[in-house]
This record gives C-alpha cells, structure tokens and sequence, in this order.
C-alpha cells in the first residue's frame, strides 16, 4: 500500500517527506515517517542534550463529553476516573472479562464532563460502544487533532516564550487550554521519551505553521525534527512499555508487566475487575530489563534460556549509541525477575549472554521527567 492509501494521513506529511523520509512506516492507519535524512543516533542526542520535535498524530484520540462521561469511562477502565482533577491526565488500562489487557489508554480530564483519550493499536474503538449505552454521554474519534511533540531538556525554554500560559508551573501529566504562536491549541507535559517534554495538541489547520515556529525557534538551541525510529530508540532506554509489544502472550495482565498502579480495585466494579482479582494470584511471568553482550539489537522474539531450558522471550530490543549498550524489555517466570539473573539469548544473530538490570536504562531514577522538587 501506497503512504498516500492509508485512511488516516497527517497533514505534516510534506515536511517529513522534505526531511528525508520515504513515509515507510505504519502505525493505525496512518503512514510515518520511520526515518529522516538525519542519523537515529543524531536524533536520540538531540533529545537527550537539546530537543527533537516529533509528530504523533498517529495516536488515535477520542472525545468523550456528557453527565455520565466519568460513569462510563469508570466502568471501562481499570483506574479511577473520579481522582482525576480538570487539567490532570493519567495512564489506564483496558482489560476484557478475563482481565488481560486489551489496550493502553492515557486519559486527559478537560472539565467535569469532558475528557480525551489517547490510545495506541489496541482494541478500545471495537469494544467502547456497550459502555455508553443507557448513559448521558457520547465518544467521537478526533481525526483532525494533530499532536506535535518537543522532547528534551531545552523544550520549556523553546516553547515557553512563545506560549500564552507559563509552561513551567504545568507538572509532569498536567496539561491546559492556551495559546501557541498565536495558534488555539492545549498543551500537555508528557511524552514518550524519558525527558521533560510537552505534547502540543493541534488542529490540522494550524499543525505545519506550529510546526515550523517550534523548529525556527529550537534552531538556536540545537533542536531538530525527529523520526519514529528515533522515538522508539528513546523509549526503550526509558524502559517504556509498547503496547502490544511488550505483551507477546497476548494475554497478560496488568499484574504481569507492572501496570499495577494503573488497576484501582477500591472503586466500585468495572469491567473486568473480578478477573483481575483473581489473577492476581495467578501471575505467570515479569517484565524485566535485560543488557545483552551485543554489538547490535537483537530481533523482537529471541529466546531467553537458562540452564538449556527457554524460560522466557526478548520482547521490544535496541541498540542504544547513546549508552553504548544492545538493551531489551523482556519477558520472564517472575522468580528469574531479580536484577543480576543471568540468561542465554538464543537470536537469528548467534547466542549471547544476557542479564536483568534495574530500569531504566536511562535516567534511573526518572530525574528528567520527574524533578525531585515536584515530587511530593
């Protein structure tokens, strides 16, 4: 299939074209721009030591608004919505009967009955409809929001000049209503890069003109448009989780890859939750972070083994130039989850040793998107 087939396009497509890219990856019905002319590695140092704007307008966002809207998002998903203030957002989870995971959501409270929800390829447009019927609120796909996203140290002095609130007092998964270059849009802390970033969530009429302003203003600081390669290459040294990725039963629990701060079994029942009670004393396998003596990544759904036995699998893999390091999220029986526990990496690229490390990888204890003085 031809980029320009695919039913979702983004109207940045002629910028990422004239970076270099070939539009040769896919992601929800969307073409992206998998690599630029720019090296991975540039682009990972940018965003570690400058900034790299990317376009995730591949994310697929729903609008929920109504009197019941709360109602009905809290008996879909696994956290509590009645927690979440007007301006705050928080990842959630949505489990089926037998409480594995069906999808991530990350869920933006705009008012008391508004909300937006931003989730990847999962399953939530194919099971959301039961959940509003009989109850005062809507759900509406929003295939126009654009979300341009600048990652990097220097993000808050790129964007704060030209912004109409004070970017600073928004914490980590806040966002607010403003002004950017003079265009309506909301701004968001967050990302997906393990650095202190900001999501700008735009209307296809204004996204090539916010993007273009973003880069004009992040050129003298070193800032520079980066790809999807990129975006993964940063995730993984966060230990971010992808979803399906990082799932390879296709039927895990939150339990089973620490999510379980995203599961609030104190509210009142929702879908799925006596599975998850249940299989919380069911747990088959951990989430881990593994170092592999490699010059290279190795390939998703390499084995892990121990002691000739395959124990476990190499789910979501890179090779990260910026720590000098082949790293992989992987799958084990949770008895083999401590850090120091030695494997086998059995791949299509030969056998290496391998062994579980503290995640993440990078910035270990999350110091760049969550700064110690705004913790409590």
């Amino acid at each position: 299939m031809k980029p320009e087939d695919y039913p979702r396009q983004s109207i940045l497509n002629e910028r990422h074209k004239a970076l270099g890219s070939k539009l040769d990856g896919e992601w929800n019905g969307m073409p992206l721009a998998q690599t630029y002319a720019t090296s991975t590695a540039e682009e990972v140092v940018a965003t570690r030591t400058k900034a790299g704007l990317i376009d995730v307008s591949a994310l697929r966002l729903i609008n929920v608004k109504g009197p019941d809207a709360e109602k009905a998002l809290n008996a879909m998903l696994t956290s509590d919505m009645a927690k979440l203030k007007p301006g705050q957002s928080a990842i959630s989870n949505l489990v089926d009967e037998n409480g594995s995971l069906i999808d991530d959501v990350l869920v933006y409270r705009n008012g008391p009955d508004d909300f937006r929800l931003s989730h990847g390829g999962g399953s939530l447009e194919d099971v959301i409809d039961p959940f509003f019927q009989g109850v005062d609120a809507t759900w509406a796909k929003d295939d126009d929001t654009h979300v341009l996203s600048l990652q990097g140290p220097k993000a808050l002095e790129i964007l704060n000049p030209h912004a109409s609130i004070d970017l600073s007092t928004i914490k980590y998964f806040e966002h607010a209503p403003g002004e950017l270059f003079g265009k309506s849009v909301t701004l968001a802390r967050g990302g997906y890069s393990a650095e202190r970033g900001y999501e700008v969530f735009a209307s296809a009429a204004d996204s090539v003109e916010i993007w273009d302003k973003i880069l004009e203003a992040g050129a003298p600081y070193g800032a520079i448009a980066t790809s999807w390669s990129c975006l993964d290459t940063v995730r993984m040294e966060g230990a971010l989780l992808f979803f399906p990725f990082d799932m390879p039963k296709g039927d895990e629990t939150p339990w089973e890859v620490g999510a379980d701060w995203t599961v609030d079994l104190s509210k009142p029942d929702f879908h799925g939750k006596e599975a998850l009670v249940r299989r919380r004393q069911e747990i088959r396998s951990a989430n881990v972070g593994l170092e592999i003596d490699a010059h290279e990544a190795i390939e998703p759904g390499a084995k892990l083994v121990k002691d000739g036995r395959q124990v476990g699998t190499v789910n979501s893999t890179t090779y990260s130039d910026y720590l000098m390091k082949s790293i992989a999220l992987g799958s084990v029986p949770p008895e083999l989850k401590g850090w120091g526990t030695t494997f086998e990496v059995v791949s299509a690229l030969g056998t290496f040793p391998a062994h579980v490390v503290r995640t993440p990888f990078y910035d270990p204890h999350r110091i760049r998107t969550h700064p110690l003085d705004e913790r409590g």
